[in-house]
């Protein structure tokens, strides 16, 4: 009896198929990104810092327990409450002589923060506190500076301050990138961000 010869399975175009399912995957597949907040750390410094004596009429306390819970210069505060709190702080104006603000439009309390420059918002967490309630009081604290800073925008070049950021993006040259990026840093200097963040040692 003769053998039959096993039938060949012709493979060839198994390389074609692979190959066109690799490049299906590769286009219809989405790749998740990291999100969080966008910060670019200063420049490192050689030269041994100077101590910065801060007046305390010039601080502002925010303090967030582990339970999201907010105090406020020593006094529970809601959520809601905490942008307008913070804005009256830093447009205060109570300064006097060289510490005066003259754009300043807030109360000029004699207790409260002299002028912008001065102004510093103290922000202070627990280990356990969760990230969705710092990110809501950051989220509160930047508005209230966004929003004094559309205001002297507003006055000083006839555009909000986010307008100018957007238009940043959008420069069609490098000159129309320096004009705007001028304007942009002479709003920051009326109204500079002035946060600092303290270690989560005490707060409970």
């Amino acid at each position: 009896m003769s053998r039959r010869s096993a039938p060949e399975i012709n493979a060839g175009s198994m390389a074609d198929i692979a190959f066109l399912l690799l490049i299906f995957f590769l286009v219809t597949t989405t790749i998740e990104s990291d999100k969080g907040i966008t910060r670019r750390l200063p420049p490192i410094d050689e030269q041994e810092p100077e101590d910065v004596v801060v007046k305390e009429r010039n601080v502002f306390e925010v303090v967030i327990s582990r339970n999201g819970d907010l105090l406020v210069e020593d006094k529970p505060m809601e959520l809601k409450d905490l942008r307008e709190a913070a804005l009256n702080f830093i447009d205060n104006g109570g300064g006097t002589g060289s510490a005066a603000c003259p754009y300043c439009q807030g109360a000029e309390d004699p207790k409260s923060s002299e002028n912008p420059q001065k102004a510093v918002i103290s922000l202070e967490y627990a280990r356990q506190t969760k990230y969705g309630d710092f990110i809501a009081v950051k989220n509160e604290l930047m508005g209230a500076f966004n929003q004094l800073r559309d205001r002297v925008s507003l006055s000083e070049f006839g555009v909000p301050f986010s307008k100018l950021q957007e238009d940043m993006d959008k420069a069609a040259n490098d000159i129309e990138k320096d004009e705007i990026a001028q304007k942009i840093t002479r709003i920051r200097e009326f109204y500079p961000l002035n946060i600092m963040e303290t270690k989560p040692e005490q707060v409970n």
